[in-house]
């Protein structure tokens, strides 16, 4: 059986993936570390009750991410690179660290679900589901 040679994905890409990371001079970066933002703002420790683990090692790190409807989650960042896979969530607004409006999905047309979407490291930044249903996708993140 051959492979095809190539596949084509058609994704919606989310204006908060446009979110540059900061400068070197803006970062607290710890010691040793490649990432940009603090330890303390990794999705995980930041958002825990929105972020959760489904796999992980040295090459990837899988995570299952909901913000319930009617809800706003913690700020946080995302270190690395990410494919997400939207399942729901339809009314929304990112922010970033300091409240400004990144993205008001209100805005933009609504997408058909599920959706694929590639999306570079992300700066702190809290997403509010301003709708009826979850938020939710899964986001495998590629360490670097």
């Amino acid at each position: 059986m051959s492979r095809p040679k190539s596949v084509v994905f058609a994704a919606v890409i989310f204006p908060f993936a446009l979110v540059a990371p900061p400068t070197v001079a803006e970062t607290a970066e710890p010691a040793g570390t490649t990432c940009p933002w603090p330890a303390a703002l990794d999705a995980l420790a930041a958002a825990p009750e929105n972020h959760k683990v489904l796999f992980e090692n040295g090459e990837v790190r899988v995570l299952d991410v909901v913000v319930p409807p009617k809800t706003k989650e913690p700020v946080h960042a995302h270190c690395w690179p990410s494919v997400l896979y939207v399942t729901s969530g339809t009314t929304y607004v990112d922010y970033d660290a300091a409240g400004k409006v990144l993205f008001d999905s209100r805005t933009a047309p609504v997408p058909p679900f599920p959706q694929v979407e590639w999306l570079g490291p992300q700066a702190p930044h809290a997403v509010e589901n301003l709708g009826e249903d979850p938020l939710h996708l899964v986001r495998v993140e590629i360490k670097r």
